[in-house]
């Protein structure tokens, strides 16, 4: 009977570890961060908000989210080397290159329109991939950041061309989530954190010359420890 204890301790242990994703696994549980299918013209998803653009703007937009989400993902996740972050985005780059020259030229058409000289057009989409950038950037959510992104760089790894706005459009939600301070879901009532909502980075008041200003808006949010 007692041999029967011990076999079943160890099936149940080998179900609990082996659901888990083989690679760069930070926690026993990580958190859903699933979402909805979003446009570009929720706040904070495309990082300033972008008033006036079309719903083809609004998609190029998140396709540069996405190039630079993935661009943050291979500098800040190098600590874990099986994530392959610098692998998936120079193959995002590769692979995909007509689809980003085209968001990037629908992007400028966008400022070009908005603005009154090509000179202020330039200096807007200049700042506002800087924007972009610095929304990518976080130290809490470190390991959710790296590991979201990793598994988005694989769907794009196997992705076709020009379906870089399908897969921007279906995971961003979860890639801006990802961003903030997370903690194991597995025990989260007694080692878990409470996330506050995500941050707004369509103020135009929390930014001075593309850089963040805390003293404005405050800190990036993070989470509340619940132990």
């Amino acid at each position: 009977m007692r041999v029967f204890r011990i076999l079943a301790a160890i099936a149940a242990m080998f179900v609990t570890f082996s659901a888990a994703p083989a690679s760069a696994q930070f926690f026993l549980k990580p958190v859903d961060l699933s979402g909805p299918k979003v446009t570009g013209a929720e706040p904070g998803m495309v990082g300033q908000a972008l008033p006036g653009a079309t719903p083809a703007e609004l998609r190029a937009a998140l396709v540069w989210n996405l190039r630079a989400a993935l661009n943050v993902a291979a500098l800040q996740c190098q600590f874990e080397p099986t994530l392959i972050t610098i692998n998936q985005y120079n193959t995002l780059l590769s692979d995909h290159s007509q689809e980003l020259k085209s968001a990037y030229e629908t992007l400028s058409a966008y400022f070009q329109r908005m603005e009154k000289t090509k000179k202020a057009a330039q200096l807007a989409l200049d700042q506002y991939g800087t924007r972009v950038y610095s929304g990518f950037s976080t130290v809490g959510g470190q390991l959710s950041f790296c590991q979201t992104a990793n598994d988005i760089g694989s769907e794009v790894l196997f992705a076709k061309q020009q379906t870089l706005g399908d897969i921007a459009q279906a995971r961003m939600y979860e890639l801006r989530r990802s961003l903030l301070s997370w903690g194991d879901q597995q025990f989260r009532n007694r080692f878990g954190w409470e996330v506050p909502d995500l941050v707004n980075f369509s103020r135009p008041e929390c930014w001075d010359e593309g850089v963040y200003r805390p003293r404005k808006c405050g800190i990036y949010p993070v989470g509340r420890y619940l132990g």
